[in-house]
This record gives structure tokens, C-alpha cells and sequence, in this order.
């Protein structure tokens, strides 16, 4: 287990994955991250790499052959993930191609993620670099847990995504069946910039946004006020999702998209694709800023 601290938080990073499972206050001990109960949902903020969510079949064509990856990619369960550097304030882990990598995805990479404390903040940069002599194609995006709600005297209904302007935007229908995207959308928002949590909302899998306004979304408690917020900046897609009933909710910036159903399946065509010439290194950052409130 990797950790960083300074005198408000505390977080820890499992080497499997590089995956965040750890934010806590340093003076109260209040954690705000899902605890990953395996009876429920056992994963705390997996990193999503080189695709977001489901593929049709399973499986995508490049260069006119079939590779299969499963659902959000295979660096959320890898134990290749190197340790790179720590300093006092940063993780950096990093995961290069591999033999076996590129049976399931042909192209030389490596794949690096930045965890930086700064006061109440955490801030996570993907960098991906190009190490092949061809374009590579890749979706990014996290996926963190958040424990809701934070305090015993709540219920998971006292709880609202504030978002920070008004929204016109509506969720994205997934099939329960398969997991692709469909063309139908429904309306979501209780008031023109809030989204009301209730232990139903996911009965119908993820809320999936394409065309938000706001690159920032608060947990707003009605008892204790904001807990939390995230901000998103370089990431186009959102989504939002928890099982049913369950005690937290994913606050998700995506670069891509499960696929939808009419996908062709190639992947150069595939929706929110990212396109990276030889030689050239992307990066996108998201954070997550804990309100003083809640630090004790």
C-alpha cells in the first residue's frame, strides 16, 4: 500500500491497479471513499484504460482483426503497475505494453497515473504516451467512490449532486442486457442544476452525461452541507452510478463511452475515441476537493 499525507488528509493507493482506495481527514478521521464491501461493489476508484465501459461482444476490430477486452479495460486489475516516484506531496505509477498487452490491444504504450496532495485536494493526472510507430486509440476516465452518506444521522435521499450551472442535459439509456449505449435519453434533473440521490435512481444502471455544461459537481448533504467536489475540466463524458441501495455513488469523468448499439466496432470509429500521433504524450486531469467542513 502507497500513502501521501499532510496535516488535513491521508490518502492510500493499492499497487493492484494504482487504484485510489483511501481519502481520509487527518484531525477527525472522517473517510469519505467506499470501502469496497465485496458483497456489494468491490472496488473503490478503478482506472479506466484503454476503453470506458462495455464493448459490444466484448470485443473491437482494428486492422481488420478482432481483440477482446472486458468491461473498462485491463489496467483497473493489473499488477504490472509500477511505482515510478514519491515525493513528499505525489504517486506517480506507471504500466507499459507488454507481450500479453498487446494480444488484447496492439499498440505500444505506456500508461501513467499522477496522484498530487495539495491541501484539501487530490489531484489525478492520466498521462498516455505514444511509444508505437502508428496513431493509438484509447478512452480514459476514473471512476471513485464516494461513501454516501458520510454521517450516521443521514439517509442516502439527504443527499444531492450540485452541479455548477444549469443543466439541460439528460442521461444516455444503457441496455441492462448488454451494456452498449442506446439512443434513448430521459430527463434527470430535479432542479435545473441538482440531481437528487434516492436508492432507485441506479436501478437502471449508470446515469450517462455527453453534453454537460459544468466541468464541476458537488455531494451536497441537506443536513451537513457540501462534503466534497469534483472537477473535470479535461474530460467530456460524466458518469454517475452506484448499485441500487447501496451506501456511496461514482462521481465518473470519462474520455469515451461504452460502446453504443449500432457500434460498427471499429475501433478508429468508436465514439470519443482519442487519436494520438507517434511520439506524442496525452494528459488529463480530474480532482477532488474535501470541504473544510468535514476536516475536523
Amino acid at each position: 500500500m502507497f500513502e501521501l499525507s499532510n496535516s488535513i488528509l491521508k490518502i492510500k493507493v493499492k499497487p493492484k491497479g494504482a487504484e485510489l482506495c483511501e481519502i481520509a481527514a487527518v484531525k477527525n478521521n472522517n473517510e469519505f471513499m467506499w470501502n469496497a464491501n465485496p458483497d456489494v461493489w468491490g472496488s473503490y476508484a478503478p482506472n479506466l484504460f484503454p476503453i470506458i465501459g462495455a464493448l459490444k461482444n466484448d470485443s473491437y476490430l482494428y486492422d481488420n482483426k478482432t481483440y477482446s477486452l472486458e468491461k473498462h479495460g485491463f489496467v483497473r486489475n493489473n499488477k504490472n503497475i509500477k511505482l515510478l516516484k514519491q515525493t513528499e506531496n505525489s504517486l506517480v505509477f506507471s504500466l507499459i505494453y507488454n507481450d500479453d498487452l498487446l494480444k488484447v490491444y496492439p499498440f505500444k504504450f505506456e500508461f501513467i497515473i499522477i496522484y498530487t496532495l495539495i491541501d484539501n485536494v487530490l489531484d489525478i493526472e492520466y498521462c498516455i504516451k505514444n511509444l508505437d510507430n502508428n496513431t493509438i486509440y484509447f478512452s480514459v476516465g476514473g471512476h471513485p467512490a464516494f461513501k454516501c452518506p458520510l454521517y450516521k444521522d443521514e439517509n442516502y435521499s439527504d443527499y444531492n449532486l450540485v452541479f455548477e450551472t444549469q443543466e439541460t442535459s439528460k442521461t444516455y439509456i444503457l441496455n441492462l442486457q448488454s451494456g452498449l449505449v442506446t439512443n434513448k435519453t430521459k430527463p434527470i434533473f430535479n432542479t435545473k442544476n441538482s440531481i437528487q440521490l434516492t436508492p432507485n435512481l441506479f436501478n437502471e444502471d449508470a446515469l450517462i452525461f455527453k453534453d454537460l455544461k459544468s466541468r464541476k459537481v458537488a455531494l451536497v448533504s441537506d443536513l451537513h452541507g457540501e462534503i466534497l467536489n469534483v472537477s473535470f475540466k479535461d474530460f467530456s463524458y460524466l458518469g454517475i452510478w452506484a448499485k441500487p441501495n447501496a451506501p456511496y455513488v461514482c462521481i465518473e469523468p470519462w474520455l469515451g463511452i461504452a460502446d453504443s448499439e449500432n457500434t460498427t466496432q471499429i475501433l478508429e470509429e468508436k465514439e470519443g475515441i482519442i487519436k494520438l500521433p507517434e511520439n506524442e504524450t496525452f494528459t488529463a486531469n480530474y480532482s477532488i476537493q474535501i470541504h473544510e467542513h468535514h476536516l475536523g
